[in-house]
């Protein structure tokens, strides 16, 4: 076996710990530099977006001011309360850079460019989301405003229209516009269908109130001169009503006025000529134009992720300290995890005969394989030490009838005693006996190899027994010891009869062997579930506690005193453990000393053959 040193370094574990700890760790640095990265510039869009989306608020909301006030006094509440919310600097100021109100301290100097003029009555498409085509804040209604009397009218024809839409099965919505007239409105927004339309518009709300009626006649006045200026005068005109629903939606009725009037190029002239008379209409009702200074607004460009050196300095020596604790630990759990290892490698290229343990001082994985090595190297001197005595066990037991025999030959060959048939039965004894161990070696052999042939066929156990007793009858008989068998509802096995016979034959012989004049041995057989419970009971001197975990072991003798002769060869119940084993059975022992013993063997019960 290559030692440890000679092992390339490339391929030694410490090593490879290190390269994988080295390369993990630069991926999770680059990866989570990576991260950071993506996550900060993520972080930087979206926070510019949320303070655009701020800066959209705050100019809708003074806006919506401008609309709804004829001056700017008292917007300094409004405008603190902006400032506060969004975390902005905002101020006000006249067209001509006059402050009107401003959240920073007296005396700060304001931003170089304004961020967006507020004027309600010129309104861009950035003034509120989505296009106000008017150029007229929806909420600036000045002379529009309806009384509450008239509220109170539309909203009951409201409602009478939405009951007629509903019974037609629309689902219709009374929005209220900022003059107060409510509006009809479906699936969010879109005009009713018109075929509800026909059924349920009866024109009661469509139709202007005195209020908005006065406001129509003098916006028409304040047209007239635009109107005679531009060649229209002559022609059939009047203003209807429609609602501006402040998304860039028109639905009737309408307060942003039409001159129906054929001609596109007429019908520019007319609506120029109707929002600057709106516009003179209005101009008393909303504040006066205004410029929104926010807080740095400059028109600065979008915040770019960039690392100064400082910042690179800093990420590379976090990266460096990464790497340096990761080596240094890697290197500590390595060593610990390769020194168990190369104490396992220098026990193994021990000599075998050493059998060489190693100390087991963790109880991880490494822990465990050397607890599991020292168990090998337990197991393999046990097994080193069976093997010796077995030879020394059966050079013993082959060694004696051999020199028996060998004896009596010598003597009769140099003439001193003469062949009688007495000398002749003495050594055919001891051939019988030297054949016995012989053949149960074979047995134990082809058991230990796994062997062993059976011819499997149904037996009755009832048979069986009565086989394997009229065999030793003679021998018990001789003895002076009672055979006897019992069964119970003859149960079946499916078995080698021979090899079973062999293994209560052994059982048989051993029990009779230790049973004094006048004992008895019995057999028995009964049926335990799905298996055959077969006994064998004798009334024998028993076996010590001590010994009755050895009774199966090869060689092994209860009495160490006994020869061979009278005690058998030591190797017949091996044989029967071996022999029910190869069966799906097991064999056991129990005894009590001065009561007998009882071995019972276990085997899978069988069906009864068909007839």
């Amino acid at each position: 076996m290559r030692p440890v040193s000679r092992i390339p370094l490339r391929k030694r574990l410490l090593v490879r710990l290190l390269f994988a700890s080295v390369l993990i760790a630069v991926c999770s640095v680059a990866a989570t530099a990576w991260l950071a990265v993506t996550t900060t510039t993520r972080a930087l869009r979206e926070e510019q977006g949320q303070a655009l989306a701020d800066d959209m608020d705050v100019l809708a909301e003074l806006s919506g001011y401008a609309a709804t006030h004829p001056d700017w006094k008292g917007v300094e509440t409004l405008l603190r309360a902006l400032s506060a919310r969004t975390g902005r600097r905002i101020a006000l100021t006249t067209t001509d850079r006059v402050p009107i109100a401003d959240s920073a301290r007296p005396g700060t100097s304001l931003p170089p460019r304004a961020a967006a003029g507020i004027d309600p009555l010129r309104t861009d498409t950035y003034t509120e989301r989505g296009a106000q085509l008017a150029g007229i804040d929806p909420r600036a209604v000045g002379p529009y405003r309806l009384t509450a009397a008239e509220r109170a009218k539309l909203d009951r024809h409201a409602e009478t229209q939405r009951g007629c839409y509903s019974r037609l099965g629309y689902d219709m919505t009374v929005t209220r516009i900022p003059s107060g007239r409510p509006v009809l409105t479906h699936e969010e927004g879109a005009p009713e269908v018109a075929y509800g339309r026909e059924v349920c518009d009866d024109g009661r709300l469509a139709t202007p109130t005195p209020t908005e009626d006065r406001a129509l006649r003098a916006l028409q006045e304040r047209a007239l001169p635009c109107l005679r200026s531009a060649g229209l005068e002559g022609l059939d005109a009047s203003l209807g009503l429609v609602v501006d629903m402040g998304d860039g939606s028109l639905t009737p009725p309408i307060i942003t006025k039409y001159y129906k009037i054929g001609g596109a190029r007429a019908q520019r002239a007319v609506q120029s000529c109707v929002d600057d008379a709106r516009r003179a209409q209005l101009d008393p009702y909303v504040a006066p134009a205004a410029e929104l200074f926010l807080g740095g607004g400059d028109n600065r460009p979008a915040p770019r992720w960039n690392l100064s050196p400082a910042n690179q300095a800093k990420v590379a020596g976090a990266a460096g300290l990464v790497l340096a604790v990761t080596l240094a630990v890697t290197a500590v759990v390595a060593t610990r995890l390769v020194r168990p290892l190369r104490a396992l490698t220098e026990a193994a290229q021990q000599p075998p005969d050493r059998h060489a343990r190693v100390p087991v001082t963790t109880r991880d994985e490494t822990g465990i394989l050397a607890e599991a090595f020292n168990d090998l190297a337990e197991r393999r001197e046990r097994l080193e030490a069976q093997r010796k005595a077995l030879v020394a066990d059966v050079a013993h037991e082959l060694r004696s009838p051999l020199t028996n025999i060998r004896g009596w030959l010598e003597v009769t060959r140099d003439g001193l005693v003469d062949p009688d048939p007495e000398l002749l039965g003495a050594l055919h004894e001891e051939a019988l006996l030297l054949q016995q161990i012989i053949d149960d070696l074979r047995d134990l052999a082809a058991a230990d190899a796994g062997t062993l042939s059976l011819h499997r066929e149904p037996v009755p156990a009832g048979e069986l027994l009565a086989q394997v007793a009229a065999a030793h009858r003679v021998a018990a008989d001789t003895a002076g010891v009672t055979l006897r068998t019992t069964a119970e509802d003859t149960p079946w096995l499916d078995a080698d009869p021979v090899r079973l016979r062999q293994a209560l034959g052994n059982l048989v012989a051993n029990a009779v062997r230790h049973t004094p004049h006048g004992g008895t041995v019995t057999l028995s057989a009964r049926r335990d579930g799905d298996r055959v419970v077969l006994a064998v009971a004798d009334t024998g001197a028993g076996i010590a506690a001590e010994d009755l975990p050895h009774v199966f072991d090869r060689f092994w003798r209860a009495e160490k005193s006994r020869s061979r002769r009278t005690g058998g060869s030591g190797l017949g119940l091996n044989i029967v453990r071996h022999l029910v084993a190869a069966h799906g059975g097991t064999a056991e022992a129990a005894s009590e000393p001065g009561t007998g013993s009882v071995f019972t063997l276990r085997l899978p019960a069988a069906a009864p053959p068909d007839d």
